[in-house]
C-alpha cells in the first residue's frame, strides 16, 4: 500500500500468471535480500529502421553489459542508440487501463467514475475500453474503479507517442525483428514507438 509502483508490477506479473515464488524472490534479489546485487531501471532512447522513435526499459545488475547488448541490437535492425532526451519529447507518460467490456457496467457508467476519478480520457472499441490518466492519477484512478469491482486486462503507466509514422513493408519487417531481439533480452523490459501497426 506504501509502493504503488511495486504493487503495479506485482499486478502486472500476476495478470501474466508469474508464479507467487518468483514475485517474492524477484523482490527479495531486488532488494538485496538474496544477493549482493544491485539492480538500476535504466532507460534507452534511439531510432528504428526508417527513423522511427524507440524508448527501451531496461532493469540490470551490470548497466555495461545490458547497454552494450541494446546498442547491438539497435545497430544490428539498422537504427542507432541515441542519447537521453533524444526520442523522449515525442513520448507522453500516460497510465493506461485496459477494461474489457461487461454486463456489470455500462459505458455510461465508467465513463461517469473515470471522470470522478480524475481520468483524462477514454477510448471505446470493439474490445473494450481504454483509460488514459496522469501519472499523478494513475493510482487513484485504478483504486476507484477496483472498488466498482471492475477487473483490468491491463494497467501500467507507458509512454504514449504524440503521432505514429508507417514503414514500407522491408523497414517493417526489419523494425519487427529488432522488437523480437529487445523480446528476448532479459534485462528488457518494456519497449515503446511509435510505427503505425505493430505489436
Amino acid at each position: 500500500s506504501m509502493n504503488p509502483s511495486l504493487r503495479d508490477a506485482i499486478a502486472k506479473a500476476k495478470a501474466n500468471n508469474m508464479p507467487n515464488d518468483n514475485i517474492d524472490r524477484s523482490i527479495k534479489k531486488a532488494i538485496g535480500d538474496s544477493s549482493s546485487e544491485n539492480y538500476e531501471d535504466i532507460i534507452y532512447e534511439g531510432y528504428g529502421a526508417g527513423g522511427s522513435a524507440v524508448i527501451v526499459e531496461t532493469l540490470t545488475d551490470n548497466k555495461n553489459r545490458t547497454a552494450g547488448e541494446v546498442r547491438h541490437i539497435f545497430d544490428k535492425s539498422g537504427g542507432s542508440l541515441g542519447t537521453s532526451g533524444s526520442v523522449s519529447f515525442m513520448f507522453d507518460r500516460k497510465g493506461i487501463i485496459a477494461i474489457e467490456k461487461s454486463d456489470n457496467f455500462s459505458e455510461d457508467q465508467l465513463f461517469e467514475w473515470i471522470l470522478e476519478a480524475e481520468a483524462d480520457d477514454m477510448i471505446t472499441s470493439e474490445e473494450g475500453y481504454e483509460v488514459f490518466t496522469s501519472t499523478a492519477n494513475f493510482s487513484k484512478v485504478k483504486n476507484v474503479l477496483s472498488d466498482k469491482n471492475i477487473e483490468f486486462a491491463s494497467a501500467e503507466v507507458e509512454f504514449v507517442p504524440q503521432s505514429y509514422i508507417t514503414l514500407d513493408e522491408n523497414k517493417l519487417a526489419s523494425f519487427q525483428k529488432m522488437l523480437d531481439k529487445f523480446d528476448d533480452n532479459d534485462d528488457v523490459q518494456n519497449v515503446y514507438h511509435n510505427v503505425e501497426n505493430v505489436e
